[in-house]
Order: structure tokens, then sequence, then C-alpha cells
């Protein structure tokens, strides 16, 4: 795979996954205004939870991951792609996170 088609397909994937979210999940969201049940309701069976679990803990692995990249390898700015993995999502975060380390490391070496 070409590097030009991977940075292609991070930043098509964090799109793909913004508008999705925009369009299914801020509508209700807005309508109800109550954040904390939008949350819950990725618990409302164990399939959904098992499914939601595994993305919390995908975050948080994400931070982990920036949180010592940061300190060890110098790389900057992760804490927005921290801030994108919680909304609208670890795809988002993720695929940002991936394109920033590696223009900053490039930078580096």
């Amino acid at each position: 795979m070409s590097k030009t088609l991977y940075f292609s397909l991070l930043a098509a994937i964090a799109l793909l996954f913004t508008g999705f979210f925009v369009a299914t999940v801020v509508p209700p969201l807005l309508a109800s205004g109550d954040v904390v049940a939008g949350a819950l309701a990725g618990f409302v069976n164990p399939f959904a939870a098992g499914y939601a679990t595994d993305v919390i803990l995908c975050w948080v692995i994400l931070v982990l991951w920036v949180v010592y990249e940061a300190r060890v390898e110098g790389v900057r700015y992760g804490w927005v792609c921290i801030v994108l993995g919680a909304v609208p999502g670890v795809a988002v975060g993720m695929s940002c996170y991936l394109i920033l380390r590696h223009q900053q490391r490039k930078t580096l070496q």
C-alpha cells in the first residue's frame, strides 16, 4: 500500500465516521438534550454493552499512547486527537493521531 493511499484512507475513515456521527447521533441528542442517557444507551443489551466497553477501552489505550509518545517521542498536539477520540469517536481520534504522528516523526528524524 502506498503512503498516499494509506493517509487518504485514514482521512476518509475519519470523515466517514464524523458524517455518520453527525447524521445519526446528533439529531436525537439535540432533541432529547440528555447526554447521559445518550451515553448509557450504548449499554441497553449485552451485545451493545460489549461494543461500548470495547470502544471506551480503545479510547483509554489511545490516551495512554498519546501521553506516552508526547513524553518519550516529543509528539505534540496529541491532546486534539484525544478530544476527537471522545467526540465524535475513536475512529476519528486514532486516524488523526496516526496522521499527526507520522508528520511529526518525519520532521523529528
